[in-house]
């Protein structure tokens, strides 16, 4: 099911996730959903907190940035085909160069920056089955674990970004609040009458 993607603005995009048991309510059909949500809005990645739930989950395919021919021939293959599940991730070790790249996120739509992170990154994680696992990502994998990661720790890649850039895209952002933006997706505004 297409579940409406959160706006900017809405107070669950600034929870800290709670962490989750394998018996939390409906695991299974909240992770099929929130892939069919991502693929549906043309996603990478997407965060419960982004469908409404504080919890510490989150979902990646980095399968589309694989088509990108500006990207090393090794990076590419890395991309096509990542598929993952994420419970509980904490982040244990960020390290390597920090570089910039112009982000994007479903819940602040037809707003873009250069968002600065390291380059590699270790990661506890669950995954849908509860198995523990930690691994060492690097590249635009890393960016997108990154990026959704924030979102269970209640930041946005907005927050990242000078104050300069924050005052210059100050209307667009309360454009989404009041839903006065138009993404092909389904989305929930927090201030729009009638929501």
């Amino acid at each position: 099911m297409i579940l409406p993607i959160v706006g900017y603005g809405d107070p669950v995009l600034r929870k800290v996730g709670d962490t989750i048991s394998p018996e939390h309510p409906n695991l299974k059909e909240i992770v099929a959903n929130m892939y069919e949500t991502m693929y549906n809005a043309c996603g990478v990645g997407l965060a419960a907190p982004q469908v409404g739930l504080s919890i510490r989950l989150f979902v990646i395919d980095t399968t589309p940035f694989s088509d990108d021919d500006d990207l090393p021939t090794e990076e590419q293959k890395m991309l096509n085909g990542f598929k993952r599940t994420f419970i509980n991730a904490k982040i244990v070790k960020e390290e390597g160069e920090i570089w910039g790249f112009n982000e994007g996120c479903l819940s602040i739509p037809d707003v873009r920056e250069d968002v600065f992170r390291h380059g590699k990154i270790t990661i506890e994680y669950c995954d849908e089955n509860f198995n523990l696992k930690t691994e060492v990502f690097d590249g635009l994998v890393a960016r997108v674990i990154q990026h959704e990661y924030d979102h269970i720790q209640g930041i946005l890649f907005t927050d990242l970004i000078s104050s300069l850039k924050k005052k210059l895209i100050k209307n667009k952002l309360q454009n989404i609040m009041d839903g006065k933006t138009r993404p092909d997706y389904r989305m929930k505004f927090c201030n729009k009458k009638g929501r």
